[in-house]
């Protein structure tokens, strides 16, 4: 048997068992190659997480939705087995005087768009140039869109010819909550690729929570190949020595770590290369009774400024084991940084949440308080689509902040990771 030989029969390593982690390792097995996956944390999922509390809510970590055109989801997931719940296509937006108006998808939902035209959104030439762009977007490809020259998305969308109104009370507060970034800094080839997403596909809920979406991936590994609470200390070459002492030997080495976690590991990476991140805080309470939000399955987005209810979804509406009988799941989202302790933040999340719910919101429970820090990497104008995946003689790296802030990017990089070590 000679070297080369013997180097395959050592598994790749790969260090995450986040999406991008896990989508890796499924190809390489696939491929028939031994795949060892470290992750330092107690479960698979990265960012894709749920926990279940003792009296049956299950609570995501941060507000997470899947959309199910993501063309690495529908290449490597099986939707059957998780169930997948669908929300209402569209929004129920607040505007700042306080007046509900619901946009429901024109060309998916055509009966409903006649009431959108006359809605006190934007005036009808706006809605029409919401169909304008929907008709683009569905004749190019993913990676056409994702190639176009970008801007910022608030240029892109004053040159497309909207109204400031249409901006501030649909764009902000929808694409904003997508991007947790209410300026719409973001580049413009990424919104056109998140806006074809939502004209041809779904947004979604697994029956038992977004971490069923890891899960899925992580059970079709062989046994012992993801080892959780392997927290790994340093990377020389093929060799990764762990924070217990042990040292495992790779054909190669994956690290599908975020862009902090990775510079910790490999410090002489190159400083110019974007880590920045977006954060969030993801505020979930118990309703009893009736559902506030009447069971009709559609996000509700705040379009007042100055305000910390971002967004407010009732997941347990669409999926129901997201709550216990007789209760519902209400989730609340606050972007940015805000300076509030959890239950300070609960208190004035009621106080607004009682302006638009009533009285009732005074009275729901607080189930949890999830800070994610680096929720989204940041992806300007400018950015690359994609950063260089290989650093070096068998090591690599994957996951969206080497790309643009997705779940497809992160199982992109994955899978092009696993293909690249396969030849």
């Amino acid at each position: 048997m000679n070297a080369a030989d013997t180097s395959l029969q050592a598994p790749v390593l790969i260090i995450g068992a986040g999406m991008a982690g896990l989508t890796c390792a499924c190809y390489l097995h696939r491929a028939g190659r031994a795949v060892r996956v470290l992750e330092a944390a107690d479960a698979v999922g990265g960012r894709v997480r749920t926990d279940v509390t003792p009296d049956g809510f299950r609570l995501d970590h941060g507000f997470q939705i899947l959309l199910t055109r993501y063309p690495e989801v529908q290449r490597l997931m099986d939707y059957g087995a998780l169930q997948l719940q669908k929300f209402t296509s569209g929004a129920v937006i607040r505007l700042s005087s306080s007046r509900e108006t619901t946009l429901r998808n024109p060309l998916r939902q055509p009966l409903l768009g006649l009431k959108a035209a006359t809605s006190p959104i934007g005036t009808l030439a706006d809605k029409l140039r919401l169909v304008s762009l929907a008709q683009h977007v569905s004749q190019h490809s993913h990676e056409e869109l994702l190639a176009r020259p970008a801007t910022d998305t608030l240029s892109f969308l004053r040159r497309y010819g909207w109204s400031e109104q249409i901006i501030d009370t649909f764009f902000r507060p929808f694409f904003g909550g997508i991007y947790l970034d209410r300026e719409l800094s973001t580049a413009s080839n990424f919104f056109e690729f998140v806006f074809k997403q939502f004209v041809e596909g779904d947004a979604a809920l697994p029956a038992r929570g977004i971490q069923e979406i890891p899960r899925q991936l992580a059970a079709r590994l062989p046994a012992g190949a993801v080892e959780l609470h392997a927290r790994v200390a340093a990377i020389e070459g093929h060799t990764v020595r762990l924070a217990d002492g042990r040292t495992l030997e790779g054909s190669a080495v994956v690290l599908a770590t975020d862009g902090p976690a990775l510079r910790q590991l490999l410090p002489q990476l190159s400083a110019d290369e974007p880590t920045a991140a977006r954060r969030t805080t993801c505020t979930y309470f118990a309703a009893d009774g009736r559902s506030p939000g009447r069971g009709d399955k559609l996000l509700r987005l705040n379009a007042a400024p100055g305000a910390l209810v971002h967004n407010v979804a009732f997941p347990s509406d669409v999926a129901p084991e997201y709550a216990p009988v007789g209760q519902t799941l209400v989730s609340v989202s606050t972007h940015g940084a805000h300076g509030l302790s959890d239950e300070e933040l609960a208190l004035r999340l009621r106080q607004e949440l009682a302006t638009w719910f009533g009285a009732q919101a005074n009275a729901w429970r607080r189930l949890g308080t999830y800070h994610i820090e680096h929720a989204l990497p940041v992806y300007a104008a400018g950015q690359p689509v994609q950063l260089p995946l290989q650093l070096g003689e068998g090591l690599y790296r994957c996951g969206d902040w080497v790309s643009y802030p997705s779940l497809n990017a992160a199982m992109a990089t994955g899978r092009q990771v696993a293909e690249a070590i396969l030849g």
